[in-house]
């Protein structure tokens, strides 16, 4: 099964409220909404996907955990960017500081907020240009690190607030830099 996007425009827009109780109503279901008001359903992941996601999850609390210098989600997050869409990336991470700016009913919902570090890790289904598109929308909306991991093709995309997109071919480790101090992804599993 693919992505299917639905446009809903000619209903009206898509409120905030409106996006959360489909979004409760539907648990089962993966959704996100576009900065154009789009509602997308994404298929759930195969098993291969999930462990590579949970091998990710795992290895950035872990890191999170012993730090304490932020707050780790996994892929059941949502995300309310600053350009109004509400997007889910398969782990991402929020500084502490930042987390606690935010009033206890913000948390609660999606947080209003672009992660400052984000996991993308492309599965079957996926297309590489949307997922590409995706991790440029959360450069625009303020992250300060994300990773784009293609498991079949054994390739990184690395987003930087700051430069310009690095690809690199195979690598074994990926870097947290000054955005996750100390962190560092194994893609051993990742990739076999």
């Amino acid at each position: 099964m693919n992505t299917l996007t639905l446009n809903l425009r000619s209903m009206g827009e898509l409120t905030d409220e409106q996006f959360e109780q489909i979004a409760a109503t539907n648990q089962n279901l993966r959704l996100e909404r576009t900065a154009k008001g789009e509602l997308v359903i994404m298929p759930p992941t195969g098993g291969e996907t999930g462990e590579r996601n949970l091998d990710v999850e795992g290895q950035l609390w872990l890191w999170n955990r012993q730090t304490r210098l932020g707050r780790a989600f996994n892929s059941s997050t949502g995300f309310k960017l600053p350009n109004g869409a509400t997007r889910s990336p398969d782990a991402s991470w929020v500084t502490q500081a930042r987390w606690n700016a935010l009033t206890p009913q913000q948390r609660k919902k999606f947080p209003p907020l672009c992660p400052d570090f984000v996991v993308e890790l492309l599965s079957e289904p996926d297309e590489i240009e949307e997922t590409q598109a995706k991790m440029q929308e959360y450069l625009d909306n303020g992250i300060r690190l994300g990773w784009l991991i293609d498991p079949k093709t054994q390739q990184v995309e690395i987003y930087r607030s700051d430069r310009a997109i690095e690809v690199l071919q195979s690598p074994t480790t990926l870097s947290g830099e000054d955005v996750l101090p100390g962190f560092i992804l194994d893609l051993q599993l990742i990739f076999s």
